[in-house]
């Protein structure tokens, strides 16, 4: 599931061949796309959004306009774009997992389904990390798990959302550590800063990018990754510090149910040469880069759909 480069090389050579044909074919786009993001202004997925905006318009020839509906972790905008978008390609929406897929599995009333939708790429993915305010009284993770333990509910670790990648980190923590800490869901990353350090939680339980944004500001306990993050060498790993604890979010991109193939043809494209011109920007953020489509969609999905069923189980 990972990016490489000569995959990515692969495919962007046979999109050069092509001229972006599918654009011809389909007459599409002839009018301004807007492109939903389905969480708070300053997160990762608005962070990225921002970088792909301008390459986009380059690459279709029109207007590409970035707006925020957050809510619910995503919910709410996701509910709205399955009930009410047109499958014409003019509105696409971010889409993350394992949100998309934990959401409908836990709540009946998510008011939106894991395949409703025409998956167009995963474009990126972070790790989740465990990070503390830097004058925070936990210096390291077993500072932090031996407090939980002796003062169950006590920690508080905000994140993105209910059963995102956040939350179910910290449940797997948990789990790991054998521990009780109480988890509060924000509507994206964007207000963790100020929750952060405004005291008004523990710690947050967040991703990668966060923590090189707030290198100088806060502590990182561990990442959820196997190896440590080129963009915070100095944060462990989870696996290094005794427990196995591996995930994170992947990102991308969404068209409504039933976008013609030419047209969800031509996204594709777009987001790939789109991907390959941000890469450099986004790798030293924290974000690792992938070019996951067509039928690894459905691969990636049903991989951490797995991965997470027994948590999702344990936690309902």
């Amino acid at each position: 599931m990972t990016f490489t480069y000569t995959k990515l090389a692969g495919a962007l050579s046979a999109i050069a061949i092509l001229g972006f044909a599918g654009a011809a074919q389909a007459d599409y786009p002839e009018e301004p796309i807007t492109y939903v993001i389905p969480f708070n202004p300053g997160g990762e997925s608005d962070v990225t959004a921002r970088f792909q905006e301008p390459i986009l318009e380059e690459i279709l020839g029109v207007s590409v306009n970035v707006t925020h509906r957050p809510g619910g972790g995503g919910a709410v905008a996701w509910s709205e774009f399955q009930n009410n978008a047109e499958p014409d390609g003019y509105e696409i929406i971010g889409v993350n997992i394992p949100h998309i897929i934990g959401q409908p599995i836990q709540r009946s009333d998510a008011g939106f389904e894991t395949d409703d939708w025409e998956i167009i790429t995963f474009f990126h993915s972070t790790p989740n990390a465990l990070i503390v305010p830097a004058d925070s009284p936990f210096e390291t993770l077993d500072d932090l798990i031996e407090y939980a333990k002796e003062n169950p509910q006590a920690v508080t670790l905000g994140g993105s959302g209910t059963y995102s990648a956040n939350h179910l980190g910290a449940l797997r923590l948990e789990r790991e550590a054998d521990i009780d800490v109480t988890y509060i869901p924000f509507t994206g990353t964007g207000p963790l800063p100020a929750a952060l350090e405004g005291g008004h939680v523990s710690g947050v339980f967040n991703y990668t990018m966060l923590g090189v944004q707030m290198e100088d500001r806060a502590r990182v306990l561990a990442v959820a990754s196997e190896e440590r993050v080129p963009a915070l060498p100095d944060a462990p790993t989870f696996k290094e510090q005794g427990y196995d604890i591996v995930g994170g979010a992947y990102r991308g991109v969404a068209a409504p149910a039933g976008t013609p193939d030419e047209v969800i043809k031509v996204l594709e494209d777009a987001f790939a040469e789109t991907n390959r011109r941000i890469a450099e920007k986004q790798e030293p953020l924290g974000f690792v880069m992938e070019y996951i489509t067509g039928d690894e969609v459905d691969e990636t999905i049903g991989a951490l759909s797995e991965a997470y069923g027994p948590i999702l189980e344990a936690a309902d």
